[in-house]
């Protein structure tokens, strides 16, 4: 129980700052790659609130999730999805920021929103779309995850141009690198051991005692 509750706590810490993330992007008209980039692309057409467009684009993304990644791990992300949404848009409500630099808002967002998403991955969840299909393309395939994310963040954040000024989705773009660069530095893989059936790491345990015995 200590364990769980440890777990969601830090869960709960992760989506709030990646949360507080996209309230400065959002304060700047930036944004990320991502499903957050598409949310905050669909919401600047047709107009709810960034929250609600990040929660129903995630929801298709879940069928991955449930099929490869597992029951816990989807219903993990589940709740990190809809927590963030919601904190999203109270933040949203709550403050205001009238004048912020674009590149101090940039790397403040991209800080936030990286610190945030180690803390959810390294808790057994995810914040949906990308971040599952990275997840799972890092487990089946050795794939590192702050790769696939920076790739595809770069695909959306082109796709961009065609509702953002220049200078905003540049400036979206070094809120992605940080991102990526906190990722790319402190989310590890699991050692190869670890990934091992335990009936392997215990036949390799008995070849290794068998050696030094001889």
């Amino acid at each position: 129980m200590k364990k769980i509750a440890f777990e969601w706590y830090a869960i709960i810490e992760g989506c709030f700052l990646v949360a507080l993330g996209f309230f400065f992007l959002q304060s700047s008209s930036l944004l990320i790659g991502g499903t957050g980039g598409l949310a905050a692309i669909t919401n600047n057409l047709y107009e709810i609130s960034l929250g609600t467009w990040f929660f129903l684009i995630n929801l298709p993304f879940f069928v991955i999730a449930l099929k490869q990644m597992g029951k816990s791990f989807t219903f993990k992300s589940i709740v990190s999805i809809a927590l963030v949404s919601v904190l999203s848009d109270a933040l949203s409500s709550m403050i205001v920021i009238d004048v912020i630099p674009l590149w101090l808002a940039a790397i403040i967002a991209g800080g936030l929103m990286g610190i945030g998403l180690l803390l959810v991955f390294r808790n057994g969840a995810s914040l949906g779309g990308v971040n599952i299909l990275a997840l799972y393309l890092e487990k089946h395939y050795g794939i590192h995850t702050g790769k696939v994310i920076f790739i595809i963040d770069m695909i959306i954040l082109t796709i961009a141009f065609q509702v953002y000024s220049v200078e905003q989705v540049l400036y979206s773009v070094i809120a992605s690198l940080v991102l990526t660069s906190v990722i790319g530095r402190y989310h590890k893989k699991a050692p190869i051991s670890q990934l091992q059936p335990k009936t392997d790491r215990l036949k390799s345990r008995f070849k290794r005692f068998r050696l030094f015995s001889k």
